[in-house]
């Protein structure tokens, strides 16, 4: 990734926005440290996001006839919040 300093980056923003639109990614730097990126905002693909939920609701549905609920995955008192954040330090 190619570096540019915080002075240049300023004078040639908008020429910068052109290149990152184009996929090109920048370090700025400042005093020859970094201190920033500049990337291209990625964008969500629908379809994608439709086939992770197909494959969710899939595997769900594989879960319910095996068995597996939440109910038997769960402690006394715990909640799917409480499962998704285990291990999480705050």
């Amino acid at each position: 990734m190619p570096e540019i300093g915080a002075h240049e980056a300023k004078t040639h923003f908008s020429k910068l926005l052109e290149r990152i639109q184009k996929g090109e990614r920048f370090t700025i730097t400042k005093h020859g440290r970094p201190v920033a990126e500049l990337v291209p905002v990625t964008r969500k693909d629908p379809e994608a996001v439709r086939q992770t939920i197909k494959g969710i609701r899939s595997y769900r549905e594989i879960l319910r006839q095996r068995g597996v609920s939440t109910q038997r995955i769960l402690k006394k008192n715990e909640t799917l919040r409480d499962l998704a954040h285990l291990g999480h330090r705050y």
